[in-house]
């Protein structure tokens, strides 16, 4: 393996899934992550300031050669083997949705998720989950009620750009809740257009919550992590604070009034 032979420094050029290969290894260490977002979701890279399909713009990241930390978050299955995630981890309704959408082969990109959203609409279900929260401050809370999906974040984004956490912080040690309540058709429809800009959390279906550990417990249901499959409820998931070095966008390129490219580092 590349980390064996001693590097200063990983690029990988892909989406959140080859980011979460990534993650498995440099996590903990001091071996900074560059990210050329080239994937189908990229959300982790945009969480960064990272644009898409950007190989310039990455390379100069690296180039400058400035770092930062970020958090990421453990998820740990029943039999107590553990992955680590850089985004969300999606259950109920949006793991059925990704579960869709990887089946798709059509459309590529983010559409993709859309097509996938739209078709698990007409087969609405939801789950009875238990879940339990540990704060910031030690507090433990319970929840137990019908839940449509349970979403536990670290990015605010998830899908290619779905903000479904949205005030959810790379560096704050914590991890963001998302919950929906059931709700018909007739206003999941309403709602969709709200999930997308970010303004879903004001609703009276939508529940917010922070912790440092959360556990999920829903019978027959799927987690995705990154997009991929993590694991079957129940799983709990803790924060890992400052667990990975990254390469953040420290020069961003803009086009001259005469079309070509010039840097200007960001204050």
């Amino acid at each position: 393996m590349a980390l064996d032979m001693g590097v200063d420094a990983v690029v990988v050029s892909g989406g959140d899934g080859t980011v979460n290969l990534a993650v498995q290894e440099l996590a903990g260490t001091e071996i900074p992550l560059g990210i050329v977002p080239t994937g189908t979701g990229n959300d982790f890279a945009t969480a960064l300031g990272l644009r898409e399909r950007d190989a310039i713009g990455a390379a100069d990241a690296v180039i400058v050669g400035a770092t930062r930390t970020v958090d990421l978050a453990r998820v740990r299955r029943a039999d107590d083997s553990s992955r680590l995630y850089a985004t969300v981890l999606a259950s109920g309704f949006d793991s059925r949705v990704n579960d869709r959408a990887n089946r798709m082969r059509w459309p590529r990109g983010p559409r993709r998720y859309d097509v996938a959203i739209l078709r698990e609409f007409v087969a609405l279900t939801t789950a009875r989950f238990s879940i339990e929260l540990e704060g910031a401050d030690g507090t433990v809370e319970f929840i137990d009620e019908e839940l449509l999906m349970a979403a536990v974040a670290n990015a605010p984004t998830y899908g290619g750009g779905i903000p479904i956490c949205p005030d959810a912080d790379l560096s704050d040690g914590l991890l963001d809740l998302t919950l929906v309540r059931p709700l018909g058709r007739a206003r999941l429809l309403r709602l969709l257009p709200r999930v997308y800009r970010g303004t879903h959390t004001t609703l009276p279906e939508v529940r917010t919550a922070r912790a440092r550990r959360v556990r999920l417990q829903a019978g027959g249901t799927t987690a995705y992590a990154d997009g991929d499959p993590t694991g079957t409820l129940p799983l709990e998931i803790e924060a890992v604070p400052s667990a990975l070095r990254v390469f953040p966008p420290e020069v961003s390129r803009a086009t001259s009034p005469d079309g070509t490219r010039r840097l200007d580092r960001r204050g």
